[in-house]
């Protein structure tokens, strides 16, 4: 069994390996059995989310993951973090726990980095990232790695300060980034818009999108999180990267699926469809895309498989533990 620093491993693994790795166990079909446990403490914005997936070929992973808000602003470390426990298929054996508050935010970046391959422009050159916490580094990092076009950075965050600090993270990497004031100003010029805010309340408005956007919603992970508005459901293509999970429990799409907005057969497809070609992404320049990351076990599973095939004893982040009795 393997101890694996995620955290270490992500300064050297390149990007579009587990956005490959994804598209691959897509292609190959079937989610296998899924299962997911929400806690959240009575009156606070605290929670623990738990995934389990088991997979016939690729195995077995339980990620548990805290999600505190208040963490970053009180200083005391990152607003989510997790250990997953990943196990093989043959013989239900420990293979590695993996600790690292990158291990969810490679997942999530890779998971819509594969949504915006499928579904944006070839060309798009500017992103707009609305929401400037602990994902947005990571999210800008993949979505470049598909979209190497993408040159531009415009940032928006509820706090001015965050987000001129993120975009002086960026700026110093030598990519050319900007805060700007409102998120309006960001999604009018965006070709692709990002969204990860966990906001209750819609930040973007689809009357700000022009035509050939695309809509990356990552935040909101329960029904009583919302970051787009009805607006954006009607002009929008509609995708997801679970149909069976993220139409129930996200409220970007199971809000208005329950008011009528739109009819629960306008979200086109997901990515087990779009990767096995089942169904067609763009169809146009034209087109405003819309992808709901709304996570699951079974892409936990899958980078997990990812991490462990490409970690050896020697690798960084990599500890041989005893082996299990």
């Amino acid at each position: 069994m393997r101890l694996i620093d995620a955290d270490l491993v992500a300064q050297s693994l390149e990007p579009l390996t587990l956005v490959e790795a994804l598209r691959e166990a897509h292609r190959q079909g079937g989610m296998g059995e899924v299962e997911r446990l929400l806690v959240e403490a009575p009156g606070t914005a605290d929670a623990a989310l738990t995934w389990l997936a088991f997979h016939p070929r690729r195995g077995v992973a339980v990620k548990t993951a805290t999600v505190f808000p208040g963490n970053s602003r009180s200083g005391f470390g990152p607003n989510v973090q997790s250990v997953v426990a990943l196990f093989d298929a043959a013989h239900g054996r420990p293979l590695a726990a993996i600790h690292g508050e990158s291990f969810t935010r490679m997942k999530t970046a890779a998971d819509s980095a594969l949504g915006a391959d499928l579904l944006a422009r070839r060309d798009a050159a500017t992103l707009a990232v609305l929401g400037a916490g602990g994902q947005a580094r990571t999210q800008v990092q993949f979505h470049r790695a598909v979209r190497p076009a993408l040159r531009r950075v415009l940032i928006w965050n509820r706090t001015a300060e965050g987000g001129k600090r993120l975009a002086a993270e960026l700026r110093a990497e030598g990519i050319d980034a900007k805060a700007v004031p409102d998120a309006e100003a960001a999604a009018r010029e965006a070709d692709i818009v990002s969204c990860l805010t966990a906001s209750p309340d819609p930040v973007l408005r689809g009357r700000w999108l022009k035509p050939g956007a695309h809509v990356d919603l990552v935040g909101g992970f329960t029904r009583e999180m919302r970051e787009s508005d009805d607006d954006v459901m009607r002009r929008g293509r509609l995708f997801a990267d679970s149909l069976r999970f993220t139409l129930a429990v996200c409220g970007d799409y199971a809000t208005p699926i329950a008011e009528g907005v739109i009819a629960k057969e306008a979200v086109e497809g997901d990515l087990f469809d779009l990767c096995s070609g089942r169904i067609v992404g763009r169809r146009s320049d034209e087109d405003i895309t819309v992808f709901k990351n709304g996570g699951g076990g079974h892409l936990d599973l899958s980078v997990a498989r990812a991490i462990w095939d490409l970690c050896d004893a020697a690798s960084p982040g990599v500890i041989r533990c005893p082996p299990v009795p």
